[in-house]
């Protein structure tokens, strides 16, 4: 049996954002260890001048617990 745990986390990036999941996998692997998947919850953009500025995203990342 399997037992998996789920965090959520927030991660932003000037160029898309496939880079800011990108950026919330790194970020979390430097302390989550085993992670199994990302779930993005919320996507959205800051805007600056009439243009995008800014990629935001909202992510479940799912990880397996280690015995």
């Amino acid at each position: 049996m399997s037992v998996l745990k789920v965090i959520e986390l927030m991660g932003n990036s000037t160029v898309s954002f496939e880079d800011a999941v990108q950026n919330v996998v790194n970020e979390a692997s430097k302390t989550v260890k085993n992670i199994k998947s990302v779930y993005i919850k919320d996507m959205q953009v800051k805007v600056n001048g009439n243009k995008i500025s800014e990629f935001r995203v909202t992510a479940k990342v799912t990880f397996g617990i280690l015995d």
